[in-house]
């Protein structure tokens, strides 16, 4: 293990001033809006802000006062050792609850940014949490994998070496997203003995055998017919990076301006209405721009998913994780799906339902999403004292 500080390169930052500076924008028809895509105006303001105004020094001197960092080499049976990036902040009362944070595609470690100051320090009879943000290899400042088949017990596996190198032998899990899918496999290859409890913000899962519609509430159905949509207008980028990532890396690797585009469409449409500022946007796409990696790596996850017969929208041939699961519903994720699908997933013996919130929900409403999991773990919730010894209280 060693502590890491984020230090991009002068040159780096120069080589990418000057691709700003040549952009060559494509025209628009008029009054599109986001019908076709991200509009032209706003992408032409980004990047007058990335190439003239945006101070990556600043954000990076933030990032790294704010977040304990490190690397460490963790070995990944039939790839080879793989060096981590992490985040660790250890909570103040010395009887945190381990957490393991995964992050998912468009995201990094940057989504752990706002909830780990909730977690790790608490107030008044709130449980806290030692906290762990992996970034994923492939993403951020993780080294990617150089192999084929690297999927999503590669990631789990990762995921639960990085806790116990750390110590933590028995913790609990949060994610959404491509986090769901990876605290999921945890929780059913190390449910028990070491991941004890795990919660999430995105449940995905297809219907269970004969199930009857006429039994789903409104918001269910909503949420059901906001997942029809989404496949009909807002999947393109699912299809494209599960089939042809390689294809789509070359113009990501070499445009700062076409991953711009391709991550800010995901960060607005996906969310609730969050008033993004350009500077939140820049520095979420540049840590894709300067990852250790590049950013093919990170989109090949959903090739290596959807070819490992646990793709999106399949049914596992494995039984749901026993483990205690939470989930927290934010009304414009992706999709919603009914409570009689849950059975499939896990067994749930947490759920908070909520007025705001999309996609992003640690980003975009962290202090709903630590509320819910301090009313899962805390005192009289359905997952108190799960890990012995570490019940987040100054005994």
């Amino acid at each position: 293990m060693s502590s890491f500080k984020i230090a991009i390169s002068s040159a780096a930052l120069s080589a990418l001033k000057n691709r700003l500076e040549s952009t060559r924008f494509p025209d628009e028809l008029d009054d599109s809006g986001w019908e076709y895509g991200v509009p032209l105006a706003d992408i032409k303001r980004l990047v007058a802000r990335w190439r003239d105004g945006f101070d990556w020094r600043q954000e990076e001197q933030k990032l790294n006062n704010e977040l304990p960092q490190y690397m460490r080499e963790i070995e990944v049976d039939g790839f080879g050792v793989l060096d981590v990036h992490y985040v660790h902040k250890k909570s103040e009362s010395g009887r945190g609850i381990p957490l393991l944070f995964s992050h998912g595609w468009p995201g990094s470690f940057l989504e752990s940014r706002k909830i780990i100051p909730l977690l790790t320090k608490g107030s008044g009879g709130d449980p806290v949490f030692d906290v762990v943000a992996i970034s994923l290899p492939g993403f951020g400042f993780s080294e990617g994998p150089k192999k084929k088949g690297f999927s999503l017990s590669q990631y789990a596996e990762v995921a639960h070496k990085l806790m116990l190198a750390l110590g933590y032998t028995e913790y609990v899990t949060q994610g959404g997203d491509i986090g769901f899918r990876i605290t999921a496999e945890m929780a059913l290859r190390y449910g028990g003995e070491h991941s004890k409890a795990w919660h999430t913000n995105a449940i995905y899962s297809p219907p269970p055998e004969n199930d009857d519609p006429s039994s789903y509430t409104a918001s269910e159905k909503e949420g059901l017919a906001r997942g029809e949509e989404f496949q009909r207008s807002g999947s393109g980028y699912l299809i494209q990076q599960s089939t042809k990532p390689q294809t789509l890396g070359y113009s990501l690797a070499d445009s700062p301006v076409g991953l711009l585009a391709w991550i800010y469409e995901k960060l607005v449409a996906w969310s609730d209405n969050y008033p993004w500022t350009d500077d939140e946007v820049l520095t979420w796409v540049s840590i894709y721009w300067f990852s250790r990696a590049g950013p093919v790596a990170s989109i090949r996850f959903y090739y290596e998913f959807a070819h490992s017969g646990q793709g999106f929208g399949s049914r596992s041939s494995h039984a749901a994780p026993t483990i205690p699961m939470g989930c927290s519903l934010f009304p414009k994720e992706l999709i919603r799906i009914p409570k009689s699908w849950y059975p499939g997933v896990g067994n749930v013996v947490f759920e908070a339902e909520h007025d705001s919130g999309g996609h992003f929900a640690a980003h975009e409403e962290p202090e709903l999403l630590v509320g819910d999991l301090r009313k899962m773990f805390g005192k009289g919730g359905p997952a108190f004292g799960v890990v012995p010894g570490r019940s987040g209280y100054i005994d």
